[in-house]
């Protein structure tokens, strides 16, 4: 890495102004689903060791006050809602007046009330993903069918904003204001389709809620799964809407997927999903709950569940509260990135955009003139960025703890699971993607 770049006095009027709270809250909301240019423009990218990374930037949040919160102190409200930092960082920023509310500084004891608009400026760190090329199935004046690369959550959330799919597509291929129809996992691959018309993506989303939509998903699981069609019928429950953990629950909403085998590899299957309906999590949740587990699942393949991993619904006597204390635990010290010990099945490669020879008669082949893989900048005719490293635009910011941490580089097995949107089917559509290597190999791979 570059030697980072020291800053200047002018730097330091730049970043000052950088750093004012903008009060954008009410007019995003007014353009949404699109983004100003200027938050397109708050930083770009640079392509290292096979990883699209993000030049740090400094970013404002902003919130009103929720009904909850009033009559509390504001770092007793930041240090237990908002867990990207530690408490003493958020007493460093009211103190240093970065945490504003109303845009203006105030005391370490202040007391949130009704309507308050709070206001934090940080230097932002955002989370490597893989520089796999986004691929176009489809694009028309109405839709676009992209196959996202894994590792690359769909829109702005947590640690990601720059790096989603919204962001590059918009930023790199000038494909903007796209209305997002569904969505996948960060670490899932596969069919991902966008509306660039209002009317289209209400109409396929009104597809999807009706179930009128046939999906199909292929994965990569512990075990030798049965032969014939699987089917799990259990319900899933949302454990907690904020850290996005499910489980199969009597209490949670009626729920069917059904599951096929396709190939045997050593002490893993290859599977085909059937999700017939659109719960969060579901194939995944159903798979833990059959005892099959996706592989390299960072959540549900975990003794976070119990000894059994959750199998059977046997959570290990966990209490639901008991299992989201252990779960923020684990995120916060794997970050569910996944752990330096990867699956035995080689990983897919940054750089591989072809399917490895089958030999999975049951795997039919992709028409390539319906589908070709041509990268999104190739397809759009808009020439994609110069993303080779600039150390001129490295910024730093004394008082940012990650500016001071080293962190490693996401190995290959963090940025994948082996889970994969194949196949979608609505009225008068369909589309299909190329499978991933870890898709169609057999035993001699291994």
């Amino acid at each position: 890495m570059a030697e980072k770049r020291k800053a200047s006095d002018t730097d330091e009027i730049e970043t000052a102004e950088a750093k004012r709270p903008k009060l954008e809250t009410k007019d995003l909301k007014l353009t949404r689903p699109g983004f100003s240019e200027e938050r397109y423009e708050e930083t770009s990218y640079y392509i290292e060791n096979g990883l699209r990374k993000v030049y740090p930037y400094f970013f404002t949040f902003t919130t009103f006050t929720k009904g909850r919160w009033v009559g509390e102190k504001i770092l007793d409200v930041f240090s237990r809602e908002f867990r990207a930092h530690p408490p003493e960082e958020y007493q460093r920023s009211i103190e240093a007046g970065t945490l504003q509310v109303n845009n203006e500084k105030v005391p370490i004891d202040y007391k949130l009330k009704h309507n308050d608009l709070l206001a934090n400026t940080v230097h932002r760190h955002e989370v490597p993903v893989t520089s796999q090329p986004i691929q176009i199935v489809h694009i028309d004046k109405d839709i676009l069918v992209v196959n996202k690369p894994a590792s690359i959550p769909v829109h702005p959330c947590g640690r990601y904003r720059h790096n989603t799919m919204i962001f590059i597509l918009a930023k790199e291929f000038n494909l903007k204001n796209l209305r997002t129809i569904h969505r996948l996992d960060r670490l899932t691959s596969g069919l991902l389709l966008f509306g660039r018309t209002a009317e289209k993506a209400r109409q396929m989303e009104q597809q999807i809620r009706n179930r009128q939509v046939q999906k199909e998903y292929v994965c990569c699981v512990e075990g030798h799964f049965p032969d014939g069609v699987i089917e799990c019928n259990e319900p899933i429950e949302v454990v907690s809407y904020k850290i996005g953990v499910c489980k199969v629950s009597p209490k949670g909403k009626d729920c069917k997927t059904t599951f096929q085998k396709i190939s045997q590899i050593g002490d893993y299957s290859i599977v085909q999903c059937k999700p017939l309906t659109g719960r969060m999590h579901q194939i995944r949740v159903h798979l833990q709950y059959l005892g099959y587990p996706i592989v390299n699942d960072p959540l549900y393949n975990h003794e976070v569940f119990g000894p059994l991993k959750g199998r059977g619904g046997d959570l290990g006597g966990k209490t639901a509260d008991q299992l989201i204390k252990d779960l923020i635990s684990i995120h916060n010290a794997e970050n569910w990135l996944g752990t330096d010990d990867g699956p035995a099945i080689p990983l897919e490669r940054a750089d591989d955009t072809k399917s490895a020879s089958t030999s999975v008669a049951s795997l039919e082949n992709v028409d390539k003139e319906k589908f070709p893989t041509a990268t999104a900048s190739a397809q759009t005719g808009y020439e994609a960025p110069d993303c080779s490293f600039d150390p001129a635009k490295v910024t730093t910011d004394p008082h940012c703890l990650e500016c001071k941490i080293n962190y490693r580089d996401p190995s290959a097995a963090d940025l994948v699971m082996y889970l994969h949107a194949w196949k979608y089917k609505g009225i008068g559509w369909d589309y299909t993607t190329e499978l991933p290597s870890w898709a169609t190999m057999d035993e001699s791979n291994l």
